[in-house]
């Protein structure tokens, strides 16, 4: 059996190919011509150049092709150039799947985001019922996510069998762009975090979330989507646990939302003025006022779904960091 996976190059993208190679599949890897290979410079995998925006090269990477795990995304905060995210994350998930339709492989697996679920006011848990519109997604990225899942719903209802999984925080190895989480992460392991916003986060092994998209291929019914989630943990416990795992105190300080927000505003504008990213972005401080807790009881019931705990993804995130030199230079 052949698949392909979209997004290898990235963090949730190279996990689903390193589970692939470990069940026996034969892999295809489409990337761009300037993706950082790192995570897959170990693994017996058939690397394949070409585009989203390009038809014919994403035709060439699927000839032949059993299956299809569509995880390339441009996950970004704050962008600058939203255009960017929606012409990826929307149009490029439009090309594929026409793509797919066109060399006819026969299951897909696409890879949304808990970005898309809606959250409960009275602060439980979401699911993949709890009602959720565009007018509710905070900012670009959340948007394009939940248009792009928009689009593999409609195509899941056109006789394609295309599942749905939506992940939660993933934690561990080969986080090397790192992420908005994972540069939570190191900047705590460094010491860098002096204080925190009441928020909260729910964490899963990365490895684990790339089980839960086989168990998807395998199990999951067309249309349908499944969050692959972990623990739900306050973000002041999450910076805790980093700060035991790196022998360092950890953070008392809780700043409100309402110091922060502004905070935000000016970092974006230095940041435009200067062209360098900043840590803090106004997208970013206004998802947090909401604890992003969610239930993967959907997908431990159909799919036979399980996590680890989270001290698990912590550490082996915590080391993957340190054995790659982000603990230790400056960033």
């Amino acid at each position: 059996m052949k698949a392909l996976v979209t997004g290898a190059s990235g963090f949730v993208g190279s996990a689903i190919a390193r589970a692939l190679v470990e069940r026996g599949w034969s892999v295809r890897c489409l990337l761009r011509s300037n993706s950082n290979r790192h995570n897959l410079r170990e693994l017996p995998v058939d690397v394949v150049f070409g585009d989203l925006a390009d038809g014919a090269s994403l035709e060439r990477a699927l000839s032949g092709c059993d299956a299809l795990f569509h995880a390339a995304a441009d996950y970004r905060l704050g962008a600058h150039d939203p255009h960017r995210l929606y012409q990826t994350n929307v149009e490029g998930t439009r090309n594929i799947l026409q793509a797919a339709q066109r060399a006819r492989v026969e299951r897909i697996v696409y890879t949304s985001s808990v970005a898309t679920i809606g959250l409960p006011s009275d602060g439980t848990p979401g699911d993949e019922s709890t009602p959720a519109g565009l007018q509710d997604m905070i900012g670009h990225y959340k948007r394009s996510k939940f248009l792009a899942e928009q689009v593999a719903r409609d195509w899941a209802r056109s006789e394609a069998h295309v599942v749905i999984v939506n992940p939660s925080t993933p934690i561990g190895p080969g986080d090397v762009k790192p992420t908005p989480t994972g540069q939570i992460l190191v900047d705590a392991a460094r010491g860098r975090t002096p204080a925190y916003v009441d928020t909260g986060l729910n964490v899963a092994h990365v490895d684990d979330i790339a089980a839960g998209h086989l168990l998807a291929l395998e199990r999951g019914r067309s249309g349908e989507r499944y969050i692959l989630g972990g623990t739900d943990m306050p973000l002041v416990a999450i910076l805790a646990l980093i700060a035991e795992l790196v022998g360092r105190k950890p953070p008392r300080i809780r700043l409100p939302h309402s110091l922060v927000l502004p905070l935000a505003h000016i970092a974006e504008a230095c940041s435009r003025i200067s062209g360098r990213p900043t840590r803090i972005t106004v997208e970013g401080v206004r998802m947090s006022r909401k604890h992003m807790f969610f239930s993967s009881a959907k997908a431990v019931r159909e799919l036979g779904y399980r996590w680890r705990p989270p001290r698990d993804a912590l550490a082996d995130a915590v080391r993957w960091f340190s054995e790659n030199g982000y603990l230790a230079r400056s960033r």
